[in-house]
């Protein structure tokens, strides 16, 4: 049974998000210029209807009225990848977690160096924060969205002034 697929765009304070659908269920939001995202062509036809949730929770969310997603995911990776963006989804809103404690947490205190790869891979950013993650030192290291975004999303969530 093959999959169907659907996307959309919509606007955002960091510029157009697509989301993507696999089977009705949001499996992808990407940002421009993102590292490791698809081929627009692996994205399916454009159709706003899966979206519903999602883009009113994305709503609130920017609004700063949200901070924390339950819309249904379609998370495709591998298993350890899967445990690192379930973990991702644990760090609470305007807090940050080093790549080093995710590591510890998996019981894999030498894997720091995976879960930052594993970050990277997150299919569905925002939503998964993995704009929560910083170096040992607090600094802000590698977003696929680009560290100036990753900023932004932290100095929101923490409120500071957005624009």
């Amino acid at each position: 049974m093959s999959t169907r697929k659907q996307h959309t765009v919509i606007d955002s304070p960091y510029g157009p998000l697509t989301l993507v659908a696999a089977d009705g269920i949001l499996c992808g939001l990407y940002m421009t210029d993102q590292r490791h995202r698809p081929a627009e062509e692996t994205f399916g036809v454009r159709d706003e209807r899966p979206f519903g949730a999602a883009i009113d929770q994305l709503s609130g969310y920017f609004q700063g009225e949200l901070t924390t997603f339950d819309v249904p995911l379609t998370l495709i990776g591998t298993p350890f990848q899967q445990s690192v963006w379930a973990l991702l989804r644990q760090i609470p809103y305007g807090e940050t977690r080093t790549y080093g404690a995710l590591a510890e947490a998996l019981g894999k205190p030498q894997a720091s160096r995976a879960v930052g790869l594993a970050n990277g891979k997150n299919p569905v950013g925002v939503i998964v924060p993995c704009h929560r993650v910083v170096g040992s030192n607090g600094d802000l290291t590698g977003y696929g969205g680009g560290i100036e975004r990753k900023r932004r999303l932290l100095d929101f969530e923490r409120g500071a002034a957005l624009f």
